[in-house]
């Protein structure tokens, strides 16, 4: 290999000398010298993107951007491709830096494949959103279907990059940046959404391995934690373009890779109308812990005064009130967590349903859908039947390794005999899952350690990647997006050593303390969390029948 590329340097150094050529013209005869004494094995074709940001929480088609008459090195790992033998020996440096010579006819021919995933959305949305269940759309993988999956993925994950976990902060427990600026903070462009309002739940619950706590006595706020964020389509005409419709998006916090949680879990039913809930059928039951986080709340804090319940469901309502009737536009309202964020998404989109927020004031029915993330059980079989029967679609991502979708209910569930679950299905610990999933292996990725750690089988960014090589049972596992895989390492050990990525990345610099005017090095002050509940809420509130009839 030394003998090639020593060779790839003498060529280099015979073309600069004896051709008098544009910059332009010797980079790409670089390219043809390389490519031609190469073998053709050590060459990858590279998808090369644009990485302004580390995110593709954008309503751009997911597809990656070529460079025309450039030559760079790419800064995240190949496109995947099944490994053999002999690929698996290359070395880390060729395998970061792979070329090819793109021409006006790629980038023409990439346009025409954006335009037409674009016009496909804008025209079945409908079916990316559940109507048909998904029926053809997951094997083999629909690539509109994929796109969405990602972006939906990526909200959910903006939850936890937005969440300040430490707990030398005295901000611990809150999101870091400002409602109006989220995403922008976050690195995301061209989102094409508004963040409407922020979420919070009260802390006083018996989760304490969810919930995070600052160590510090002055601290925002000593019962509540940030959950998430209700948010809506711009008024931006390529956003509408894009999307076909306005959607209303709730986005849920949940676990990184702490599962501590799990045994925090009482692990039993309760009927969602012993919470509050209006339901006409009193066996409708879910897990007790994730009814009461959803549904608690404390009059003594500002910012979870109002249950997180209260307030998705007044801000939903009034999304709904100003733009379900709007001519000529369509409405839609997706829900999306991870883990625990996954149960609380599976809960509120039910919730949403059984209190008729999905009709307008004129009668038209508004689609919701939830998509989760390694999300667990939530509730019994009578809950998946009247789910089921309120038209609330529900698509499971999820790895197969992954022991939180396998709870709670590890003995009693959808997978035994139905005359065994019919004579339990009374129990308090006889759990059923919802809606469709959409089974992934990490293990199929030539990128990811064969690993079966838990904590790593649950992490969201790795669901991402596997969604984004993903094509079908039994096929060949290749990235569509250009997804850059070294965001599987943000918040874990997963990806393979030899791409060189280190582990746990992501971190604040200085783990965000900053000098002061007098050479002090200080936590600075942020700007005041935001407990922005509505003026109206309480009129809102007062026109939902929040208790049951």
């Amino acid at each position: 290999m030394s003998i090639i590329l020593y060779y790839c340097l003498l060529t280099y150094i015979y073309i600069y000398k004896r051709v008098q050529l544009n910059s332009v013209t010797t980079l790409k005869v670089i390219k043809l010298s390389i490519m031609a004494t190469v073998p053709s094995h050590y060459l990858r074709l590279p998808h090369l993107i644009n990485q302004k940001t580390h995110y593709s929480l954008s309503l751009k088609p997911h597809y990656a951007y070529y460079f025309a008459g450039e030559f760079m090195a790419s800064e995240a790992p190949a496109r995947a491709m099944s490994k053999t033998k002999e690929e698996a020996s290359i070395s880390p440096r060729l395998e970061q830096e792979n070329f090819e010579l793109t021409t006006a006819e790629d980038i023409r021919r990439r346009g025409r494949e954006e335009a037409k995933e674009s016009k496909s959305l804008r025209d079945t949305w409908r079916k990316i959103q559940g109507e048909d269940n998904w029926a053809g759309l997951m094997d083999p993988m629909d690539p509109v279907l994929r796109s969405e999956l990602i972006r939906y993925g990526e909200m959910a994950q903006a939850c936890y990059d937005a969440f300040d976990f430490d707990p030398f902060s005295r901000y611990c427990g809150s999101c870091r940046f400002t409602r109006r600026h989220l995403f922008e903070s976050l690195g995301i462009l061209d989102s094409g959404y508004e963040v409407a309002r922020y979420l919070y739940a009260t802390s006083n619950i018996n989760l304490p391995n969810f919930f995070s706590k600052s160590r510090w006595s002055k601290v925002w706020s000593k019962n509540a934690n940030w959950m998430g964020y209700v948010a809506v389509t711009d008024d931006e005409e390529a956003t509408r373009g894009r999307v076909g419709r306005r959607d209303i998006a709730i986005a849920w916090r949940g676990t990184v890779t702490r599962l501590e949680w799990i045994a925090d879990l009482k692990d039993y039913l309760k009927p969602v109308s012993g919470n509050g809930i209006r339901c006409p059928d009193p066996a409708v039951k879910v897990e007790s812990g994730f009814l009461d986080l959803y549904t608690d709340k404390d009059t003594s804090c500002k910012f979870s005064k109002f249950s997180a319940r209260e307030q998705v469901l007044t801000e939903v309502k009034r999304l709904v009130e100003r733009y379900g009737d709007e001519e000529g536009e369509d409405l839609s309202i997706t829900v999306t967590g991870h883990s625990l964020g996954g149960a609380l998404a599976v809960l509120s989109a039910y919730d949403v349903a059984e209190m008729g927020l999905n009709r307008t004031r004129k009668g038209k029915v508004i689609p919701v859908t939830a998509f989760t993330y390694g999300g667990p059980r939530v509730g019994n079989i009578r809950f998946k039947e009247r789910i089921e029967k309120l038209g609330v679609k529900v698509l499971r991502v999820v790895n197969e390794h992954d022991v939180v979708a396998k709870s709670p209910g590890l003995f009693l569930n959808e997978r035994a005999p139905h005359a065994l679950m019919k004579l339990a299905g009374g129990l308090p610990w006889c759990y059923c899952h919802v809606g469709e999933k959409l089974p992934l292996d990490h293990q199929n990725s030539p990128f990811l350690k064969p690993t079966v750690d838990l904590s790593t089988a649950h992490n969201l960014e790795a669901l991402l990647h596997l969604l984004d090589g993903y094509h079908g049972k039994g096929k060949r596992f290749v990235l569509s997006s250009g997804r850059d895989p070294a965001l599987v390492n943000k918040a874990s050990d997963f990806l393979k050593d030899h791409f060189m990525v280190p582990p746990y990345w992501r971190q604040d610099a200085n783990k965000g303390m900053v000098k002061n005017s007098d050479g002090r090095w200080i936590q600075p002050d942020r700007i005041r969390a935001e407990d922005h509940h509505a003026p109206d809420i309480h009129l809102l509130l007062s026109q939902l029948p929040l208790h049951p009839s």
